[in-house]
């Protein structure tokens, strides 16, 4: 093989592993190029999302260049939206179905995702969750798991992977071994779980395992430490976990993709060029990149880096050639998947409603406090989110609230301004509130010292207070009015008005 025939096929089986984003409702010139060079995947972000409509126009344009083209999503509904991302998810999150622990709803639910996601056009969807979210304070994982029961998250994950694969879109169990017992966002550097073999074995795999029974196809890495298996390497970059833990010993042999690579759990200690070389050497069969770093730059500076690679002897080419083959395979299986999902019939509207109002608890206070007839004044307390959600889609309870009670008023809180006193609680939420209901919503004040104050603050000036929380419940005290919704989605967000304005709550 000549040289330039040899280079040009490095590009192509390099191209073939990645998974790049874009910027832009409407398909870049590059990308485009790229797909007819070897490019066999693509992920869109909410960025590239107007309408089901839009992508749907987005995505037959990707696919005119290769019939077969990977275009995947970050898709989980609840709190991890794309594409509701401008409005909020109308189905709940992992959290909220775990709490029903109804299989069959949420098979319904991820079906009922499922269908839209085909009709725009996607094929892969990096979801759902696996992780059993064991560590309450754990910053990047919460509500976006089942539960911290491995029997639960085990249960669920089956379900969700059978309803979004039976309206023809691949499902992607993630972030393995299992994200859920670490205290740092992987976003920002690099989380340990420092748990034995045993530990692990029975805590963060069971879910995985029952994934791969389920049919997945797809499994996404984490990027975490796991001392148990691979004391020096992340499990993106371990050989020892994704080719002897997840291929040899949970039988794994579909297609393994990376968590965004851009992450700084990995690109601290290796840059983003190196992480990818060492992630595809040590399993990776498709790299997710351009969460981020989505520019045509990034693509070729990480196919720069994985053929100069292989030739400099770093990457096997049989390696790359043989992750080109994974997904060349899961892409002629899931455009397979596409069209016997095209099959399946819509369901009734409004099952991701069903299901946020069935996952709704409350105290007996808030039970004997409840319907609130007056226009309630609510304050919001506001956290910084982890960047896997995204900063535009909306929460809370005040709009859904105001919908039912005209003249409802609202503040939004964050602590950053309470900690430089720019903003006063005794001002914004208890004087709104005189001779009127207070609603104080919260997300995930347990793990939020300058919340969980302001939380007791408030009910202890207004003891009729009632208190929402749309994150991980913490402790509560029964005398407290309390509704707890599991999760921060739109949905939730109108079940919990419709429990506050209900005479007759669930």
């Amino acid at each position: 093989m000549s040289s330039s025939k040899h280079s040009s096929e490095l590009r192509r089986l390099a191209l073939s592993v990645l998974q790049p984003g874009f910027v832009g409702t409407e398909a870049p010139d590059w990308i485009l190029r790229d797909i007819g060079d070897g490019l066999a995947s693509v992920v869109l972000f909410s960025r590239n999302i107007v309408s089901t409509e839009q992508v749907a126009r987005l995505t037959a344009r990707l696919r005119a260049e290769n019939p077969d083209l990977i275009v995947a999503i970050d898709e989980e509904a609840g709190d991890v939206t794309r594409i509701e991302s401008a409005t909020g998810s109308s189905r709940p999150g992992n959290f909220a179905l775990g709490t029903v622990d109804d299989a069959a709803l949420t098979e319904a639910v991820a079906a009922d995702l499922g269908r839209q996601l085909r009709t725009a056009g996607v094929s892969l969807d990096y979801a759902p969750s696996a992780d059993v979210n064991s560590n309450p304070d754990n910053p990047i994982i919460g509500v976006r798991s089942f539960g911290s029961d491995p029997e639960v998250v085990s249960r669920h994950t089956t379900a969700w992977i059978r309803g979004l694969q039976s309206s023809g879109v691949a499902a992607c169990a993630k972030h393995f071994p299992g994200h859920g017992d670490v205290a740092v966002d992987s976003h920002h550097d690099l989380p340990a779980y420092p748990a034995g073999r045993d530990e692990i074995a029975a805590q963060a795999l069971p879910p995985f395992r029952a994934a791969v029974a389920a049919g997945v196809r797809a499994v996404m890495s984490g990027h975490l430490l796991v001392p148990a298996y691979d004391p020096d390497l992340p499990a993106t970059l371990s050989r020892p976990i994704l080719h002897g833990l997840l291929r040899g010993e949970l039988g794994f042999d579909g297609l393994i993709v990376s968590d965004a690579i851009e992450m700084g759990a990995v690109t601290r200690r290796y840059g983003i060029d190196g992480a990818t070389v060492k992630a595809v050497a040590a399993g990776v069969d498709a790299v997710c990149v351009g969460g981020e770093s989505a520019g045509e730059d990034t693509v070729a500076l990480l196919v720069k880096a994985l053929t100069a690679a292989v030739t400099g002897g770093e990457l096997p080419q049989e390696r790359l050639a043989e992750a080109a083959d994974r997904v060349r395979e899961f892409a002629h299986w899931s455009a397979g998947l596409r069209t016997a999902g095209a099959a399946q019939e819509a369901a009734g509207d409004g099952i991701g409603h069903v299901a946020a109002r069935r996952a709704v608890r409350l105290t007996g206070a808030a039970r004997a406090a409840l319907p609130l007839t007056a226009a309630p004044h609510v304050v919001e307390l506001a956290p910084v989110t982890n960047m896997a959600i995204g900063k535009e889609t909306p929460w809370g309870v005040a709009e859904p609230l105001r919908e039912r009670l005209p003249g409802t008023t609202s503040v939004r809180v964050r602590g950053q301004e309470l900690e430089e006193g720019t903003v006063a609680l005794d001002s914004c939420a208890l004087e709104p509130a005189v001779g009127r209901p207070l609603v104080i919503v919260a997300r995930d004040a347990a793990r939020h010292a300058w919340m969980n104050r302001a939380v007791t603050g408030l009910t202890a000036a207004r003891p009729d207070a009632i208190v929402v929380e749309m994150g991980l419940p913490g402790t509560t005290t029964a005398a407290a009015a309390q509704i707890f919704t599991h999760g921060a989605s739109a949905a939730s967000g109108v079940a919990a008005a419709e429990v506050l304005t209900d005479a007759t709550p669930g």
